[in-house]
C-alpha cells in the first residue's frame, strides 16, 4: 500500500506504523491502540495484517473477484467458536489489524459476534464490504461494533459500477451505505479496482470523490486471481497506468493546496512509491530525500506478502495473501496461526522470508530494487509461472531502473529474460 498523500505532501493520516515504523497519531487525534502501536524495529520484523475471507458467499458477482463468490452457501466454512479461536491466535500473535472480507462479510448473521470478540482481545477490526446491505440499521450495528474502518468497494460510477458488480442499482445502494455510515461519524472510504474500462473516469471519479466528501480513497491495481484471471486482458497498459498515476498525483496535490483532506492510496503495485520519488527529485522538490528515507524502510514488497501480510479464508486455510489461494501453508483447525506464519519448512514460506536472494530478472538488478523489493510475486508466479521472477506490472522503462546494456547482458547469461506481456506494452 502506497500512501500518496503522505509521499506528497507529508500529511499522516494512522497506518505509518505499520508502513514506515512511526507511532503517530491519525486526523482525528488518536493515538495507536495497544496492539497497532507495537512498533517494529524493521519492516522484516513486521506482524501481518491478516485478511480474513469470513465467508465467500456473496450477493453480487463482481467480474475480478479474487475467491470467485456467488450467492450460495459453502459448507464447511469456519463456525462461530472456530472464529472465535481464530480471533484468539491472531491477538496472541499481535496482528496489527484484521480485515474482515468476504465474498461479502455482512452476509454471514454471526459477523459482529465476531467483531465483538475481536475488539474483546484488543484487535482492530476493519471491514471490506460492497456496501449494498448497508441500511440504516446495519450502518448503526457497524458503528456500534468497534470497526476502525469501512472499506467500500466500486468500480466506477453510476452503469459502470454496476457492470462490473453484476447487478443493476449496485452503485446506488452501495452510496446508501457509505452515506448512512458517514451520517454516524464511522470512518469509511472507497476502494476502485483500476482497469481499462475506468480509468478514463479517472478525474469524474476523483470530482465524485470531493462531491460526497469522501475523505480516504484507495485505487488498486489488478492481481489476476480468482475471475481476475479471466479479464487479464482489461488490466492497464504500462502508459495508461503512467496516466493514472499523473492524474491521482495532479489531483491529490490539488486536494491538499485547497485544504481539502483526502487521503489517497494506491495498492498492489509499489512501483508506485518509486514513480512519487522520481516525480519529486525531477522537480527538485524537498520532500524527495524524506520520501526515500520512507521507502528504504518499508521495502515495498520485500516484506509485504508473507511477511506484513496474509490471508485465512473461510475453511481457515492459511495462504501467502488474498490473492494467492491456491497456495496453503497450514490450517488454524490443526495449528495456530502464529505457528504456521512463522514455520520456514515450506519452500515458499521460506523464500517470502527471504526474497532479497531468491528474486530475478529485471527487478534484481534494477537500481531501486531495496524501496520497491520487487513489488508483488505473485503477479510473477501468475504470468511466469515463478514466484521469484520480475512483477510484469512495473511500468518504468528499462532506461529509468537503470537497466544498462551490461546488465542485460548479464541477465541473458544467467537466463533471468521474463519476456514482458504484449498486453501490457501496447
Amino acid at each position: 500500500m502506497i500512501d500518496v498523500t503522505k509521499l506528497l505532501v507529508g500529511d499522516s493520516w494512522g497506518g505509518d506504523v505499520i508502513r514506515y515504523g512511526h507511532a503517530v497519531k491519525d486526523k482525528a487525534g488518536r493515538a495507536p491502540s495497544p496492539t497497532t502501536g507495537r512498533v517494529p524495529k524493521s519492516a522484516a520484523e513486521r506482524r501481518p495484517v491478516t485478511v480474513w475471507n469470513v465467508t465467500r458467499r456473496c450477493n453480487l458477482r463482481c467480474v475480478h473477484c479474487y475467491t470467485d463468490s456467488d450467492n450460495k452457501v459453502y459448507r464447511g466454512e469456519l463456525t462461530l467458536e472456530e472464529g472465535k479461536k481464530l480471533l484468539d491466535d491472531l491477538a496472541e500473535f499481535e496482528v496489527p489489524a484484521v480485515l474482515f472480507s468476504g465474498g461479502e462479510p455482512l452476509v454471514r448473521k454471526d459477523i459482529l459476534q465476531l467483531v465483538d470478540h475481536a475488539v474483546a482481545k484488543g484487535l482492530r477490526p476493519t471491514l471490506s464490504t460492497n456496501g449494498t446491505l448497508i441500511d440504516a440499521e446495519m450502518a448503526r450495528l457497524i458503528k456500534d461494533s468497534g470497526f476502525t474502518y469501512v472499506g467500500i468497494s466500486l468500480d466506477g460510477i453510476g452503469e459502470v459500477n454496476d457492470r462490473f458488480r453484476g447487478k443493476k442499482g449496485a452503485f446506488k445502494l452501495a452510496m446508501r451505505g457509505f452515506r448512512n455510515l458517514v451520517e454516524l461519524g464511522q470512518r469509511v472510504g472507497l476502494r476502485l479496482t483500476l482497469t481499462r474500462h475506468n480509468y478514463q473516469d479517472l478525474e469524474r471519479i476523483f470530482d465524485f470523490i470531493e462531491e460526497e466528501k469522501i475523505n480516504r480513497a484507495c485505487f488498486y491495481h489488478l492481481v489476476y486471481s480468482g475471475r481476475g484471471e479471466s479479464i487479464s486482458d482489461d488490466d492497464l497498459t504500462h502508459n495508461e497506468t503512467r496516466e493514472a498515476m499523473e492524474i491521482i498525483i495532479r489531483r491529490t496535490r490539488d486536494f491538499k493546496a485547497r485544504g481539502r483532506e483526502v487521503n489517497i492510496l494506491t495498492v498492489d503495485n509499489h512501483v508506485d512509491g518509486i514513480y512519487i520519488l522520481r516525480k519529486l527529485e525531477a522537480e527538485g522538490d524537498p520532500r524527495a530525500g524524506e520520501v526515500r528515507k520512507l521507502l528504504e524502510w518499508n521495502q515495498g514488497g520485500m516484506y509485504s506478502t508473507g511477511v506484513g501480510i496474509g490471508e485465512v479464508d473461510w475453511f481457515g486455510n492459511v495462504h501467502p495473501d488474498q490473492f494467492w489461494m491456491d497456495h496453503t501453508f497450514g490450517n488454524v483447525r490443526e495449528r495456530k496461526f502464529g505457528d504456521i506464519w512463522t514455520d520456514t519448512s515450506d519452500p515458499l514460506m521460506a523464500g517470502l522470508k527471504d526474497r532479497s536472494s531468491r528474486i530475478k530478472g529485471r527487478c534484481r538488478v534494477c537500481s531501486y530494487f531495496k524501496l520497491c523489493g520487487g513489488a508483488m510475486r505473485v503477479r510473477s508466479q501468475r504470468v511466469y509461472d515463478d514466484p521469484f521472477g520480475p512483477d510484469p506490472a512495473c511500468y518504468l522503462t528499462d532506461e529509468e531502473i537503470g537497466l544498462t546494456g551490461e546488465k542485460k547482458q548479464e541477465l541473458e547469461a544467467n537466463g533471468e529474460v521474463y519476456p514482458m506481456p504484449e498486453r501490457l506494452t501496447r
